[in-house]
């Protein structure tokens, strides 16, 4: 017997089960999706193996969330409203995560205060906001200058972080969103010369400024829900919240959560899994088991990972401005990143 996140689980598997060549591999993935306390872990066994290398989910995570965008464009192109995609990925999402949180968190859910249903629910809706207008900018810009300006929320944490909570940036913090803001600025003069479908750049770029700003107040409100849960209990709340705030807004608007083209389903489901559950859920288990410096790698690898993805499936180009812009932007909130986290 041997005691794991305040249970105790019984090692109920043979030497051949343990050997048995899909038996790893299984394991390795509920270790990365959900547990988030132990060192190894299965659904019903606790393992004195070695863990799965928190490098690998860093890697198994950049590749996966690399892939949003483009799934996003394939959907798009199948037919599907960029709104009902977002509100599908997050309500499959949160669906697929739902039997695992009520069976291995129940306890945790039960003692959900009102004040943490409040905090999750406004959490969702900057949440579901973010993936929303981010999903519509892929509709108006190319690829690289919508992840790229989308992944400017730590700069709006660093100044919602001064303004509201009395944290102000340090230097280097300082010279990073300097940095960050004139590679936004490159981005925004040039022509998105790519093939980005809609042509309309401006509108395109604004979106993803506005997906980026969204992240500032959910990350701040995430605060006080992710340090009394676990990792999974977390994000079945929020992605739940995010899923029924966006439903909503589909419902008011009268937009169609159907499509012709059954195809666009399929890139829905790929969304919700691979991005979403395995590129999300692989960060958080691995930037908590590594340095900080670490903690830097998520932020740059999705807007790197899509641009070549969208390079070599989607044909896309930029002209040299853009890429400068991007370079720039990257380098600023790398600087961020990096000194927040090691300070």
């Amino acid at each position: 017997m041997r005691a794991c996140g305040g249970a105790t689980v019984a090692i109920s598997r043979n030497r051949a089960e343990r050997a048995a060549p899909g038996f790893r591999w299984r394991r390795a993935v509920w270790q990365l999706a959900f547990c988030d306390n132990c060192a190894v872990a299965t659904p019903t066994t606790t393992l004195a193996w070695p863990s799965l290398s928190p490098a690998i989910g860093i890697f198994i995570g950049v590749v996966a969330v690399s892939t949003a965008s483009i799934l996003v464009r394939f959907a798009q192109q199948a037919g599907a409203n960029s709104l009902a995609i977002a509100a599908l990925r997050l309500t499959i999402a949160a669906l697929a995560l739902l039997p695992f949180a009520l069976t291995r968190r129940s306890h945790e859910l039960r003692t959900l205060s009102k004040r943490d249903l409040l905090t999750a629910a406004i959490g969702g809706i900057f949440l579901g906001g973010h993936f929303a207008t981010w999903i519509f900018s892929l509709e108006f810009t190319s690829v690289v200058s919508s992840v790229v300006l989308v992944s400017l929320s730590p700069l709006f944490v660093a100044a919602a972080s001064a303004l509201f909570l009395k944290e102000p940036p340090g230097g280097w913090v300082i010279v990073g969103m300097i940095v960050a803001v004139l590679g936004g600025v490159l981005i925004g003069l040039s022509d998105n010369s790519g093939t980005a479908p809609g042509q309309n750049p401006l509108l395109g770029n604004a979106l993803a400024l506005i997906g980026a700003l969204c992240m500032a107040p959910y990350l701040i409100i995430a605060r006080a829900l992710r340090s009394k849960f676990s990792l999974l209990a977390y994000v079945t709340l929020v992605y739940g919240a995010a899923a029924i705030a966006l439903m909503i807004v589909a419902l008011l608007t009268g937009t169609p959560l159907t499509t012709r083209d059954p195809v666009a389903y399929l890139w829905i489901v790929l969304l919700a899994l691979m991005p979403q559950l395995i590129g999300h859920t692989s960060f958080n288990w691995s930037v908590r088991r590594l340095p900080a410096v670490y903690g830097t790698i998520p932020v740059l690898g999705e807007p790197i990972g899509s641009t070549i993805l969208a390079l070599l499936l989607l044909g896309e180009t930029a002209q040299w401005i853009t890429l400068l812009g991007a370079a720039l932007t990257l380098a600023g909130i790398a600087l961020m990143s990096l000194k927040r986290n090691v300070a």
